[in-house]
């Protein structure tokens, strides 16, 4: 039991890390920002992707949301910056079907953002925690296009 405990205090002090000093928070000049809702928690986020060739070159997010929300915002910036569009694709798929509890070897590639593993305990927070990865995939479907 006390792994299981140091795992939460883990889980709780890196969601709060990022909830509280988010990475790539703001917005990117010159680049149409994507705006998705949960209506469910009230989170809204505006996020910004840059692309050079088929790469994550810059990526921004900004909004209000819950703390879950932010630091998967966050987080999900952080392990998909320099990536190219498949990789980032397979990440996303990764992270969805991770918070909805199915697990695979790739999670490791997710960085501080496989942390939100527990967040499939949990429901009606999945929306939370995949709202950045939604965007994101819109956000690459919309401007990808102009790149590839």
């Amino acid at each position: 039991m006390a792994a299981l405990s140091k795992l939460d205090s883990l889980y709780m002090a890196v969601v709060t890390e990022h909830s509280k000093s988010p990475h790539h928070r703001g917005r990117l000049e010159g680049v149409e920002a994507l705006e998705l809702h949960n209506p469910t928690c009230g989170d809204v986020l505006q996020l910004s992707v840059k692309l050079e060739e088929d790469r994550i070159a810059e990526i921004a997010f900004d909004g209000h949301g819950c703390s879950i929300s932010t630091a998967s915002a966050s987080m999900m910036t952080d392990s998909v910056l320099g990536k190219t569009i498949p990789e980032v694709l397979e990440l996303a798929e990764v992270f969805s079907q991770m918070v909805q509890g199915q697990e695979d070897e790739r999670q490791k590639n997710l960085g501080d953002a496989a942390l939100l593993a527990g967040v499939a305990k949990f429901p009606q927070r999945i929306k939370c925690a995949t709202l950045s990865w939604n965007a994101l995939k819109k956000a690459l479907e919309r401007d990808s296009k102009a790149v590839l």
